[in-house]
C-alpha cells in the first residue's frame, strides 16, 4: 500500500474535529480555571489577611494540589478529553504532566522510577521556559534600559 492510500482510509475513519467548539470549550473551561484562581485569590486576601504577592503563590499551589489529586484519582484524563486544551494549557496541566509521569514509573522506585521520571515530560517546558525568560531578558535590558 503507498502512502497516499493509506492516508485516504486514515482519513475515512479518525473522527473529524470541530475545532471551532473546541477553542470554544477550552477558552470557557481556562477562563473557569482563571475565575477559580482570582476567586482563591480574593478569600485568601479578603478573610485570611495575605498580601496578594503570597496569595497569588498559594493559589498556584492550591491549583497545582486539585491537579495532581485528580491525575492520583484517575479522572483529570477525563476531565481533559471534555474540557480540551482549557485544562492543559494553565498550570493544571503542567501539575498533570508531572503527576502521571510519576505514577507511571512508581513501581521502579522513589528514586529510578518516581524521582528519574518526575520532568520527562515537563523538563522541555521548563528548559524553553528558562531559555525564553533568559532572551526576552536580555531583549528588555538592551532596548527598555533594564
Amino acid at each position: 500500500m503507498n502512502k497516499e492510500r493509506y492516508k485516504e482510509i486514515t482519513n475515512e475513519i479518525v473522527p473529524k474535529e470541530d475545532k471551532l467548539k473546541n477553542g470554544i470549550t477550552a477558552f470557557i473551561v481556562g477562563g473557569f480555571v482563571g475565575l477559580l484562581g482570582q476567586i482563591i485569590v480574593s478569600v485568601l486576601e479578603g478573610n485570611f489577611d495575605v498580601t496578594h504577592k503570597d496569595a497569588t503563590s498559594i493559589m498556584i499551589i492550591i491549583l497545582i494540589f486539585i491537579a495532581s489529586l485528580c491525575t492520583a484519582l484517575g479522572f483529570f484524563d477525563n476531565l481533559v478529553s471534555k474540557a480540551k486544551a482549557g485544562l492543559i494549557v494553565p498550570i493544571t496541566g503542567f501539575a498533570h504532566a508531572m503527576t502521571s509521569s510519576m505514577i507511571d514509573y512508581k513501581k521502579e522506585g522513589l528514586i529510578t522510577g518516581i524521582g528519574a521520571n518526575a520532568f520527562k515530560l515537563t523538563g522541555s517546558v521548563i528548559l524553553y521556559g528558562v531559555v525564553s525568560a533568559y532572551i526576552f531578558g536580555i531583549i528588555r535590558y538592551l532596548f527598555f534600559g533594564g
